[in-house]
């Protein structure tokens, strides 16, 4: 969420691979529970970074799009560095951020594929089935700063910013890790879960004046 409620990092789509057949993926559904906790998760991880924990949002990124992330910025030092100033370079501004959490519908998907041996009559099988919760959870981010004219004395408003996490974590354990969406495009989430929906419909990312 730092990428979010700090300075976007540019995407770049990756290509996406064929997906499996959904007949051949066996699916579950998605209990309440688990949006629930993803949507909690989107929400405590908020609440570090109106409190200017940037640090946690570095820590908690889905591992493999924080290495990408990492390698299209010259290394996992560098990407370190860059976010580690965002909270200096936004008091300089006159920036400061008043809340950030969850606002919205989340929407939940099963994904990444994988083997699980099961008992088909008395026989272990291996079956493909999804291993991951995704849930795309829409937030909207208050910021309070500075604005004027050449000229003119300056005048505080409050931008809100919408926008969505993508909450990610292995089944059965409610350990979110996340991808900022400010400036996600589909290709980039079907670049890492293949069998996400061909027509993939994102949350709205907008900026407005906040009266």
């Amino acid at each position: 969420m730092i990428l979010a409620c700090g300075s976007a990092v540019a995407q770049q789509a990756v290509p996406p691979e064929p997906p499996p057949s959904e007949s051949e993926v066996m699916t579950e559904g998605v209990p309440p529970e688990v949006v629930t906790s993803a949507v909690a998760a989107v929400a405590r991880l908020g609440e570090e970074v109106v409190l200017g924990r940037y640090q946690v949002a570095v820590e908690r990124m889905y591992p493999v799009w924080k290495e990408r992330t990492a390698k299209r910025m010259g290394g996992m030092a560098a990407l370190e560095k860059k976010l580690a100033g965002v909270g200096i370079s936004m008091v300089q501004q006159g920036i400061s951020i008043i809340s950030c959490k969850p606002q919205g519908l989340p929407r939940a998907y099963e994904v990444a594929p994988g083997t699980k041996v099961v008992k088909e009559d008395g026989v272990n099988v291996g079956k493909l089935v999804f291993t991951k919760w995704l849930v795309l959870v829409p937030t909207v981010r208050k910021i309070r700063m500075m604005h004027g004219e050449p000229g003119q004395p300056p005048k505080i408003i409050t931008i809100e910013s919408i926008s969505y996490q993508v909450a990610i974590s292995d089944k059965g354990k409610n350990d979110w890790t996340f991808i900022d969406g400010s400036e996600l495009k589909p290709n980039d989430l079907r670049g890492l879960f293949i069998t996400l929906p061909q027509n993939l419909e994102l949350p709205p990312v907008e900026k407005r004046e906040s009266r």
